[in-house]
């Protein structure tokens, strides 16, 4: 089996997505083992031979920051941390978000800064190259101190609490731990807070939303092509003298996408009777561009934070300092999540506009793209669905960073709610998937109602659709369709010209 050696050097986007796609075990650099074992070596001997108070360490937390706490009960303290915080409800996460969590969290730590035993970090190895996953609740962070309730769910199996995901069933932790014949582990001084500080699930969430945006980007692209071919467009809008005198990076790749697509097809040729198309056609590269501008800004805040150590104290061994900071709070992230939440909406409102085009009787295709309407309704509810998805994520794009709710009785008076936002981005991602397959369904019906050539890449994607998507001759249930086909595009990734 492959592996990935985690190093004292940065790790980008790219080596995350790989590390996922091709479902690499993970291993730590000798040269990191020393030094976190050295370093955990020189943080115990200075918080046992010193006085002082130090956050999280030997104080209390949040407004408790002022409570001095034995050194004997250090090891307790760190355990009720994670067992206090550990609050979260609503559904499950899904375990690819989990493991995702497992890995940046160990990334993280493997820095150097947070005081961690390598013990706990070879824990966390174990759960993540065999597939355990604690179970985490999808609300309870503000975005701000770190994930707190996520990340201790995250970490309770550690010590032997909570419930993990294996081989698809739930278990309690112990049962697990038995299984592979461990023990749960001990805390020391500032682990539990190492561990429970840090924006990863934010961060973890938004990584599978970019991820899976770009996958719709590309078929965004794709499927647009389809409806610009049905529709007996216009070529014009993506001459690359128009993009020239407006050069975005994302608004020169969709006119070379799209042209690309549509290379070898007829469509070109045809005599045109309007002058002009609609928007959601001739605006395409601008619109699908700038969003795909959104998503490399957004990419590039990722690749920042994969590398940074966001938890809180912070050990700086050779200053001599631990240091309580806020590199915890999350609205760099925050920022990102809403401008994507954003930028990703609007893929699917221009995508509902071409189906409502298609669909309305135009450019000699029948009223709701029906052999025999008025007997049968066609595809006109799926304009409907389409509309309520599009809806919904208008909602949904309302930006959580613009809120903040005071927390630990004032202490904690200002918080990203990031993670609000990861959650709502992850549902706008959902309800995309299902846009684009009502615009697959509803342009490739379309274009079977032409007698031109299409290229080589339309005639492709539409013999593949048409295996999950079968003609729809007389109306039947398309609920059947819409699920069949989103499930082709999430699971058939495309692979274009963006990234």
């Amino acid at each position: 089996m492959s592996s990935f050696i985690i190093k004292d050097n940065n790790i980008l986007f790219a080596d995350i997505s790989k590390i996922i796609n091709k479902d690499l075990k993970l291993s730590i650099d000798d040269n990191i083992i020393e030094k976190l074992t050295t370093s955990r070596k020189i943080f115990e001997n200075k918080i046992n031979n010193s006085d002082d108070k130090f956050y999280g360490i030997n104080t209390g937390f949040g407004d408790l920051h002022n409570v001095k706490i034995n050194n004997d009960e250090l090891c307790i303290h760190q355990e009720n941390l994670i067992k206090s915080h550990a609050c979260g409800v609503g559904d499950k996460i899904d375990s690819k978000i989990v493991k995702l969590m497992i890995l940046l969290k160990i990334i993280s730590l493997t820095k150097g800064y947070s005081g961690i035993k390598i013990q706990t970090i070879e824990r966390l190895l174990f759960f993540y190259n065999n597939d355990i996953f604690p179970v985490v609740y999808k609300y309870g962070s503000l975005g701000a101190s770190g994930d707190l309730a996520p990340l201790s769910h995250l970490s309770l199996p550690l010590i032997g609490l909570g419930k993990v995901e294996f081989e698809g069933e739930i278990y309690n932790t112990e049962i697990i731990l038995s299984k592979f014949k461990l023990d749960s582990l001990t805390l020391g001084a500032k682990e539990g807070l190492a561990l429970i500080n840090g924006t990863q699930y934010m961060l973890a969430s938004l990584i599978d939303s970019a991820i899976n945006s770009i996958n719709i980007c590309n078929y965004s692209d794709l499927i647009a092509s389809v409806s610009l071919d049905a529709f007996k467009c216009s070529l014009s809008p993506f001459d690359p003298l128009i993009s020239k005198i407006r050069p975005y990076e994302g608004q020169i790749n969709v006119s070379k996408n799209i042209l690309k697509n549509l290379e070898g097809g007829e469509i070109n040729d045809l005599k045109k009777e309007n002058v002009q198309d609609p928007y959601s056609f001739r605006c395409i590269p601008q619109v699908h561009g700038a969003t795909q501008d959104t998503l490399k800004y957004c990419i590039n805040i990722i690749s920042t934070e994969i590398n940074s150590v966001t938890d809180n104290p912070l050990i700086f061994l050779e200053d001599s300092k631990i240091i309580s900071g806020g590199n915890f709070h999350g609205q760099p992230l925050a920022y990102a999540i809403d401008f994507l939440k954003i930028s990703m909406s609007e893929l699917g409102n221009i995508s509902e506009r071409r189906v409502f085009n298609l669909l309305s009787g135009k450019r000699n295709l029948p009223p709701f793209l029906s052999n025999n309407p008025g007997l049968n309704s066609g595809l006109m509810i799926l304009q409907y669905t389409s509309a309520s998805l599009v809806s919904s994520n208008k909602q949904l794009s309302t930006p959580s960073s613009i809120d903040s709710i005071t927390s630990s009785n004032g202490q904690e008076d200002h918080v990203s709610m990031g993670a609000n936002g990861a959650n709502q981005l992850r549902d706008i991602i959902d309800n995309l998937y299902q846009i684009l397959a009502i615009e697959t369904i509803v342009s490739v019906q379309a274009k079977e109602f032409n007698n031109y050539k299409s290229s080589k890449i339309i005639n492709e994607f539409i013999s593949n659709i048409r295996i999950v998507n079968p003609k729809i001759i007389t109306d039947r249930v398309l609920y059947n369709d819409i699920k069949k086909v989103s499930r082709y595009l999430k699971e058939k990734i495309k692979v274009g010209l963006f990234f």
